[in-house]
């Protein structure tokens, strides 16, 4: 397997959250937080970029600033069954080869992030690929809603093989610790397995869905970025959305 010539973005967004209900919609200078989303991933300019809708409202929004937009089951599990079903209703004859898994809550994105995700996916041994940023505030490193990528990177490399996620303190001992970012990208037949399997030991116990890949012996490789994108979980997350936006 080589570097897949033909990916598609697809973003998963529910109008469903315990801390923003309705933030897909949110407004922010003017237009949807899905919109601006959306856009970020048009400008990686790596593939078709689709929005995987819960609710047809998150359709609409979409299609009327002229993006292309998914509905899916309401019910889904997590936001990989829900791009999935996607990619499968997009692109029924797979001529995508590779997914990549934007959140739909990082309206600031940066384009070239999306293209970092999906680079670690041209050597033949990867499945699945996310993102790491080097930690460093202290609070971070025991915090438990920081989840941690174990990595050994090589000296001078920005590519490594994940080993773990946690979210304990890990590894022990001196140097870095890396907090994980969760942008995937997938190789096609990877998540097709990779849905079909069930929660697993590990996963259950952690709240990581990446977990179930490496249980069932699926490779992933985490690239390193300089910055952590910002998620919008609560009101004043939005905030500074907006006013980084204006």
């Amino acid at each position: 397997m080589s570097l897949p010539k033909n990916p598609v973005v697809v973003i998963p967004a529910r109008m469903a959250s315990e801390r923003l209900p309705g933030k897909p919609l949110a407004d922010i200078c003017g237009e949807p937080m899905i919109v601006h989303v959306w856009r970020r991933a048009m400008e990686a300019e790596i593939g078709p970029v689709i929005v995987a809708c819960a609710e047809k409202e998150i359709a609409d929004a979409v299609t009327k600033a002229g993006g292309h937009a998914v509905l899916t089951r309401p019910d889904h599990p997590s936001g990989s069954d829900r791009v999935f079903e996607a990619v499968e209703n997009f692109d029924p004859k797979g001529a995508y080869d590779a997914v990549v898994n934007v959140q739909g809550d990082l309206p600031t994105l940066d384009p070239d992030v999306v293209k970092t995700v999906f680079a670690p996916l041209g050597k033949e041994v990867v499945d699945i690929s996310t993102l790491a940023v080097e930690i460093s505030e202290e609070s971070e490193r025991t915090n438990p809603n920081v989840v941690k990528a174990i990595v050994g990177f090589e000296e001078g490399a920005n590519v490594g093989h994940g080993l773990y996620f946690t979210r304990a303190t890990a590894p022990y001992g001196d140097g870095p610790l890396y907090h994980h970012i969760g942008l995937y990208g997938f190789r096609r037949e990877a998540l097709k397995r990779f849905v079909n399997l069930a929660p697993s030991v590990l996963e259950r116990r952690e709240k990581l869905e990446q977990l179930r890949a490496l249980e069932n012996g699926m490779r992933i490789d985490v690239a390193l970025v300089d910055t952590v994108p910002l998620g919008v979980d609560t009101p004043a997350d939005l905030e500074r959305a907006r006013a980084a936006l204006k």
